[in-house]
């Protein structure tokens, strides 16, 4: 019988082990999609606790917590921070087979060297230990991140964003880089009038630019883009229920914009031409840049109007949604394939029922210019999960090419989430073991072993044009 957590942990035989512990547990992490706040990765931050680091803003946890039965207070509200870690111990034992169990244990392992079970006889005595470390130098946020060997981080950024943080990082010498990703949500949601028109006046004031037409709010949100370009930008992010892909023409647009600035109702269909062509008008932008676009697809979000209203967005209260993709994804990318205007492009499916949808729809659009141009993107939220990681790797090898995949990301809004690169490794190469035991794939280790450092760190690398620390 196998320790929990040992060396070995979810490599079944001996190929597996060779792969991970010679091809994959060493190569450095390219983080391309979190949430990580920049300001404290430029100023290097400590924090207090572990409480702060761990559970802060962590919508994992708190789901759980939820479902554990332990009170608002202890999540988001104001018990002491000590109180709210004790309360995520006394829920650990309670998570076993969910991923938050192995994730809990692998992070007091790999940051802190804390092998003891969490629970509530050991939280108290855990918390004083790690947060001691935390308070330490090298426990800083570069010191977690350098740690865990990571490369490259991408944040997530609003358009309207200032960059300044990113700003001050470029100017440091610490190891690793750190990239911002643009982040339109906002600037094309034209759902609720009176704040799409509040975000519009803010991206006037930030930009300088009169806004009264389309051709303005085009021309101000282009700056922006091209100053995310100056600033080391290589990728947009997207995080949408499916991709829009109504037909509009230029001057229905220009009248739709009219009515959004006098805050006139907009029509279903006036919405979604409106959705549809700022999805379009920022995709070509990205080509010309040649960026890496990305689509998170399918949620259904704020589903508790009670907990939304009181907390707010990305407090733990969205789901897995069942809307219609391939068509919408068909007709968006063809439009832009049409006018030879198609980015390299991630696709990532929250609902694991289109896993095989999205990774034959990239088969449609792989146009030999680029190794892997289209990727089916890896699983995601709900799916950042052994068998959720196992369906997606499965599916891409069965659909497309699984030796140019560009691998895993922590999206994460914690330091100390970067594990999640181990489990999808070793899972990885339990994966490619089974198959070489089972005489499905050659017993060529060297072979398959590249395959695994391409799909770990190389293919992402060249994919994104990292420069990374050189």
């Amino acid at each position: 019988m196998k320790s929990f957590l040992d060396d070995n942990f979810l490599l079944q035989n001996k190929f597996a082990e060779e792969l991970y512990h010679n091809y994959a547990k060493h190569q450095p992490i390219l983080d391309y999609h979190n949430h990580l706040i920049p300001q404290q990765v430029a100023e290097n931050i400590n924090f207090e606790n572990i409480t702060q680091a761990w559970l802060y803003g962590d919508h994992y946890k708190w789901r759980a917590l939820r479902a554990n039965g332990v009170p608002e207070k202890y999540i988001t509200g104001d018990a002491t921070d000590k109180e709210k870690f004790i309360k995520w111990a006394e829920t650990v034992p309670f998570t076993v087979r969910n991923p938050l169990y192995h994730w809990t244990h692998l992070e007091l392992q790999r940051y802190f060297d804390i092998h003891e079970l969490l629970t509530a006889e050991s939280a108290e005595r855990i918390y004083e230990e790690a947060s001691a470390k935390l308070r330490t130098p090298e426990f800083s946020v570069h010191g977690l991140l350098n740690r865990m060997n990571v490369e490259v981080i991408c944040t997530t950024d609003d358009p309207t964003d200032d960059l300044r943080y990113h700003q001050e990082f470029a100017k440091q010498d610490v190891g690793f880089k750190m990239y911002p990703a643009f982040r339109p949500d906002k600037a094309m949601n034209s759902d609720d009038l009176d704040s799409f028109n509040e975000y519009i006046d803010k991206l006037a004031a930030v930009t300088d630019f009169t806004i009264e037409s389309i051709s303005d709010y085009l021309s101000a949100l282009k700056s922006r883009h091209d100053f995310f370009a100056l600033n080391g930008c290589k990728v947009s992010d997207h995080g949408l229920s499916y991709a829009y892909s109504e037909d509009f023409t230029d001057e229905e647009i220009r009248l739709i914009f009219i009515k959004i600035r006098a805050k006139r109702s907009l029509t279903e269909e006036e919405n979604l031409q409106f959705k549809s062509a700022m999805l379009v008008y920022l995709a070509e932008w990205d080509h010309e840049k040649g960026w890496v676009q990305q689509y998170h697809l399918g949620p259904l979000r704020n589903n508790n109007t009670r907990m939304f209203e009181k907390l707010g967005p990305d407090t733990g209260w969205d789901s897995i949604g069942d809307f219609p993709q391939a068509a919408h994804l068909s007709k968006f990318l063809n439009r832009l394939d049409t006018n030879n205007q198609l980015a390299k492009t991630i696709l990532y499916s929250i609902n694991s029922t289109d896993n095989e949808t999205f990774a034959a729809m990239t088969g449609n659009f792989n146009d030999g210019t680029i190794a892997g141009k289209i990727q089916f993107g890896s699983a995601w939220w709900y799916h950042d999960q052994k068998i959720g990681m196992t369906n997606q790797i499965n599916t891409l090898s069965n659909l497309g090419l699984i030796s140019k995949f560009v691998g895993m990301l922590t999206d994460s809004r914690s330091f100390l989430s970067f594990p999640r690169h181990e489990y999808f490794r070793r899972l990885l190469c339990n994966i490619f073991g089974e198959d070489i035991q089972n005489g499905e794939l050659p017993d060529d280790l060297p072979w398959i072993g590249k395959i695994i450092s391409d799909i770990c760190y190389h293919n992402a690398k060249e994919y994104f044009n990292f420069s990374g620390k050189e």
